[in-house]
C-alpha cells in the first residue's frame, strides 16, 4: 500500500473532514467531489500542510510523522497554488531541482519541456494557464517519485491540454511500484485513467468502487412519478426530482432491466454518479 489514510479528521468552524482511503501500488485512484467537498483539505492533510485532529496517515508504509526529507523525494505533488515564484524561468527551476532532488533527470526534463513548447528562458509570469499546468506536472514527475499526489491538475484547461496531461500520467504508470492519487471535479476525464474512485461529499467518503464496477453495474433510471410508486426501491441509492418525474441511481442495473422492461435504464457515467450523489437525496 503506497498510501493509507485512516479516519483522518480535521475540524473547522463550518466544515469537518472525516475520511479513510487507500492507494495501492500499480493503481491510479481518483478522488471525486464537488468544489468544497474536502478534496484539497485531504491533500493538505496528507502533505502535512495542515495539522489533523485525529486519525493516521501512512505513505510508502511509513507513518507521516516519521517521514524524512529523503522519504519525501518519493512523492511528487501538484497543487492548485504555484510551486515556484513567477519571476523564475524554467532554467532557474532546473538548477533548483538539481540541488533539491538526487533523482532529478535534467536531460529528460528539458526534453519534456521542449516537447510541450515550454520556453526555458521565459519567466513563469509570461506562461499561460495551460503552460503552467504542464510545467507543474512535469516537475512532479522529474525525479522518479513513486507516488504522485495531484490535486485538480486539469482544472481550467481545455480538452487538448487535459488529454496531454493524462497521457503523461499514463506514461508515469508504465514503471512498476508507482501509484497516483488524483482529485478532480471533471470526472469524465478520469474514467479511462483511474482504477478506482472515491466520492467525497461534505468531508466524508460516501462511495468507493472499482471503475469497471461503476461503469458496468451502476445505472440511472428515468421514471415518471407513477412508475416510481410501483417499482421496487430496494436497490435505488439516490433520487433527484426532474420535470419528467425522477432520476434514480442504482448499482443493480440488471435487476431493473430484467424486471421493469418499460423503464428507461441508461449506463451510468462517473459524472452521472457525482450529479446524483451531490444534487440528489438518499433513498
Amino acid at each position: 500500500m503506497l498510501l493509507q489514510v485512516e479516519n483522518v479528521q480535521k475540524k473547522y468552524k463550518d466544515f469537518a473532514l472525516d475520511c479513510s482511503l487507500q492507494v495501492k501500488e500499480g493503481c491510479v485512484t481518483g478522488l471525486i467531489g464537488a468544489n468544497g467537498a474536502g478534496k484539497s483539505t485531504l491533500f493538505k492533510a496528507i502533505l502535512s500542510l495542515i495539522k489533523i485532529d485525529g486519525g493516521s496517515i501512512e505513505i510508502l508504509g511509513k507513518d507521516l510523522k516519521k517521514q524524512t526529507i529523503s522519504d519525501k523525494e518519493d512523492i511528487g505533488v501538484v497543487l492548485a497554488e504555484n510551486t515556484f515564484s513567477c519571476m523564475l524561468t524554467v532554467k532557474d527551476i532546473i538548477s533548483i531541482m538539481a540541488v533539491m532532488y538526487k533523482g532529478f533527470d535534467k536531460e529528460r526534463f528539458a526534453k519534456k519541456c521542449e516537447k510541450y513548447q515550454l520556453p526555458l528562458d521565459k519567466q513563469l509570469k509570461e506562461f499561460s494557464t495551460g503552460m503552467k499546468a504542464k510545467l507543474k506536472l512535469l516537475i512532479a514527475m522529474s525525479y522518479d517519485a513513486k507516488l504522485l499526489l495531484l490535486d485538480e491538475p486539469t482544472v481550467g484547461l481545455d480538452s487538448v491540454i487535459r488529454s496531454e496531461l493524462l497521457d503523461e500520467m499514463r506514461e508515469f504508470m508504465n514503471k512498476e511500484g508507482r501509484a497516483i492519487l488524483i482529485s478532480s471535479h471533471i470526472s469524465s476525464d478520469l474514467e479511462g485513467l483511474c482504477d478506482d474512485f472515491y466520492f467525497i461529499q461534505n468531508g466524508k467518503i460516501v462511495l468507493h468502487d472499482d471503475t469497471d464496477v461503476l461503469l458496468s453495474e451502476y445505472a440511472t433510471l428515468k421514471v415518471s412519478k407513477e412508475q416510481y410508486e410501483k417499482i421496487d426501491k430496494e436497490y435505488v441509492l439516490y433520487r433527484k426530482e426532474e420535470n419528467f418525474g425522477y432520476l434514480l441511481l442504482t448499482k443493480e442495473k440488471q435487476f431493473y432491466m430484467e424486471n421493469y422492461r418499460d423503464l428507461v435504464v441508461e449506463k451510468g457515467s462517473i459524472d452521472d454518479l457525482m450529479l446524483l450523489m451531490t444534487k440528489g437525496e438518499v433513498i
